[in-house]
């Protein structure tokens, strides 16, 4: 704030209404995120915080969570995925804290903290009262607002994000198991979602793309693969060309 004009800084110095959701997302410098700092925002809401998302933010501990939600019992949304110094056990500490007071927890992401156990997952779902069986969801949609974003494996039985596929033709649908299942365990298409075969078409940036999004896709003009749409901004474009070179591809011409 010292870094902004007197006025506006002077404007929002008193305002509780521009902290009361606090979100730290993948465009913000994460890494410069301790727990003082989360703290010192924190407490500009005056302990009414609706909203705290913290994406990869990996400086940031269960103290920190465990401070701010102390201090604001009225969290709705509570989101630290790929928080990775954050433990199952500070979650749930803070889950429990909120709950202390009147139940507000609407929505909870955990996804990519470490060493959640199937204990851990149905402990968290009994205190922000989620069914385990959640609806449906495709890959590669993250961004649901479910009670819960992670769930039971059916297939590695660890607690991950699970994916269902919109295919309502799969065939593996058929089979013991069907295609329900994590990243991990089934492949599935960085387009459309759907379950594909590891040996499938293989993008620029190794993805993995069913037949119909990989003939959709702009190619490589070198190797005549295409990147997917999320990692389209590695695009390298040549003087004189219409269309585009991947990574690999221009640094073989970079070395010549």
């Amino acid at each position: 704030m010292a870094q902004v004009c007197k006025s506006f800084n002077n404007a929002l110095k008193d305002d509780i209404l521009p902290w009361l959701n606090i979100i730290v997302d993948e465009n913000l410098q994460r890494s410069r995120i301790s727990d003082e700092i989360l703290v010192k925002i924190a407490s500009k809401a005056m302990g009414r915080l609706r909203t705290l998302v913290l994406n990869n933010c990996d400086r940031i501990t269960n103290d920190g969570v465990q401070t701010v939600v102390a201090m604001n019992p009225n969290i709705e949304k509570l989101h630290v995925p790929q928080c990775t110094n954050l433990t199952p056990e500070g979650v749930i500490q803070a889950v429990t804290t909120l709950n202390q007071h009147v139940a507000t927890l609407k929505s909870l992401k955990i996804n990519g903290i470490y060493n959640i156990t199937k204990d851990h997952f149905q402990t968290l779902c009994m205190l922000i009262k989620s069914n385990e069986m959640q609806h449906k969801r495709f890959y590669p949609d993250t961004s649901r607002q479910d009670s819960i974003d992670v769930g039971i494996c059916p297939k590695c039985d660890e607690v991950r994000m699970v994916f269902d596929c919109p295919l309502e033709t799969c065939e593996r649908k058929r089979t013991i198991g069907g295609c329900r299942g994590c990243k991990f365990c089934i492949v599935r298409c960085e387009e459309c979602g759907k379950c594909v075969d590891e040996d499938d078409s293989e993008a620029a940036c190794e993805d993995t793309l069913c037949l119909v999004c990989w003939i959709k896709q702009p190619k490589c003009g070198f190797c005549n693969k295409p990147y997917c749409n999320k990692h389209a901004y590695k695009q390298r474009v040549l003087p004189e060309s219409s269309g585009f070179v991947c990574e690999a591809c221009y640094s073989k011409i970079d070395e010549i």
